[in-house]
């Protein structure tokens, strides 16, 4: 856990220096001054607390905006902290994609409170506005995504060897088009009922996994499904295209595909996206269901009844084990890259 954190804060810090070169490099080309609003978001969020920044004029100004910066660094370092807890639980992605995603949650670390106080509204920004602003956590992305990289612990010295892990790790973890597809699979699932993105892969068996955990994970899921399965018939049930109800099916979806690519040993990139776009899908097409049944045939309970044995069959279909161990997988990856001694001479 304390190396963890400690990989955390030094990737944080280093995202945080690369976010502030690409910041000033802009006021340097741009003549522009530096932003006022990491400060006002500071001032706003006190404020909540009925606690404001003390002093007045000029001596007042500079100290909102040193607690900005002092606030961009917390954000900076916290999102590192998160991003290597993330790494350490087994949460990997490839370059391009960690340093998007670590990159992006920066950027809504520091835009959505911002928006949220009425600081600033972002719909009303300019191009070179967001340009400047993708482009900034952009390089707070790689700049982390590279250090912990470079932190993490159990790096091969032999640099020949460490190609070849490399390659073979990347052979290895490379999705198959079965986990995708059945990611998005899942996906379905989830959007048809949310508690199903996950409860697949729990009711799924699989080796390693401990029978009381499991016990009580699959207890978990079941309550879950069974709960949804009586409470998407109740009149007062809101759509499941509201905001909150379809971002649960998205993240139940982006679950369920997770698990799956863990359990392979696959990196996350294209079975995630697989299945928070199976859950898009079937969050929509399950309500377009719904509607044209009930004004169509009249049908209310029977089109649910229906959706429901649609959505079971598609978590089972979607939660099945691959047909190739994932052993074999990595022992055909890594015999593939290494070469085996030649035999000693008889002479």
């Amino acid at each position: 856990m304390t190396n963890t954190l400690t990989r955390g804060i030094l990737a944080g810090a280093a995202g945080t220096a690369a976010l502030n070169a690409v910041t000033y490099l802009d006021m340097a080309l741009r003549g522009r001054s530096a932003s006022d609003a990491p400060g006002r978001t500071v001032q706003a969020a006190l404020r909540r607390f009925d606690v404001d920044i003390p002093g007045r004029g000029a001596e007042r100004e500079n100290r909102r905006s040193a607690l900005g910066a002092v606030g961009g660094i917390a954000v900076g370092v916290g999102i590192g902290v998160l991003a290597s807890a993330a790494r350490s639980a087994g949460l990997r992605f490839s370059a391009p994609t960690g340093a998007a995603l670590t990159g992006a949650a920066a950027m809504a670390a520091s835009d959505v409170p911002m928006a949220a106080l009425r600081v600033s509204d972002p719909r009303a920004w300019s191009s070179t506005d967001w340009a400047t602003d993708v482009a900034g956590h952009l390089a707070y992305g790689i700049a982390t995504r590279a250090a912990l990289g470079a932190a993490e612990p159990g790096r091969p010295v032999d640099r020949g060897l460490a190609r070849v892990e490399r390659r073979a790790r990347r052979r290895a973890g490379r999705p198959s088009l079965s986990l995708v597809a059945r990611s998005g699979v899942l996906g379905v699932a989830a959007g048809i009922r949310s508690s199903l993105g996950v409860a697949g892969p729990v009711y799924t068996p699989h080796p390693g996994s401990v029978s009381a955990g499991r016990r009580v994970g699959r207890a978990v899921a079941g309550l879950a499904v069974a709960g949804e399965l009586v409470g998407d018939k109740l009149p007062m049930t809101p759509s499941r295209l509201a905001p909150g109800a379809l971002a649960a099916r998205l993240v139940s979806g982006g679950s369920g595909a997770v698990i799956l690519a863990r359990r392979e040993r696959a990196t996350l990139d294209l079975p995630v996206v697989a299945g928070v776009t199976g859950a898009l899908l079937g969050s929509w097409g399950g309500a377009a269901w719904r509607s044209w049944a009930q004004r169509e045939l009249g049908w209310t309970w029977s089109a649910a009844l229906i959706e429901d044995g649609v959505g079971l069959t598609f978590a089972a279909l979607g939660s099945r084990p691959p047909s190739t161990p994932t052993t074999a997988i990595v022992a055909h990856a890594l015999s593939s890259d290494v070469r085996q001694p030649a035999a000693p001479s008889t002479r």
